[in-house]
């Protein structure tokens, strides 16, 4: 039986949580890392950030259709209500995310 959580615990409540979808391998992703470190920093209490190995977590992946990579899904109480792919910069995440935070 595994310690982890369940994917559907982590995206649970009312703080909004910004699910990354990466792979190891991937380019984009590895320069997306630092950004989305700043983000969770700035946006702390409002915003959470976690990621998500498409690698190790097929299903959660093909759950939610992440096709490509990083793949970003911002979930409020379960419920998906934000998503892009593909890598961009700190402001320009920021703010796309903002009306949708609390």
């Amino acid at each position: 039986m595994s310690n982890k959580p369940k994917f559907a615990a982590l995206i649970k409540g009312e703080t909004p949580v910004l699910v990354d979808f990466y792979a190891d391998w991937c380019g984009p992703c590895k320069t997306m890392s630092p950004i989305l470190s700043q983000l969770s920093s700035q946006l702390h209490g409002r915003l959470k950030v976690i990621k998500i190995n498409v690698d190790k977590n097929q299903a959660v992946a093909g759950q939610y259709q992440v096709r490509s990579i990083p793949t970003f899904i911002l979930f409020r109480q379960g419920k998906a209500i934000w998503r892009q792919t593909g890598a961009s910069s700190l402001n320009e995440l920021q703010r796309q995310l903002e009306p949708h935070l609390v």
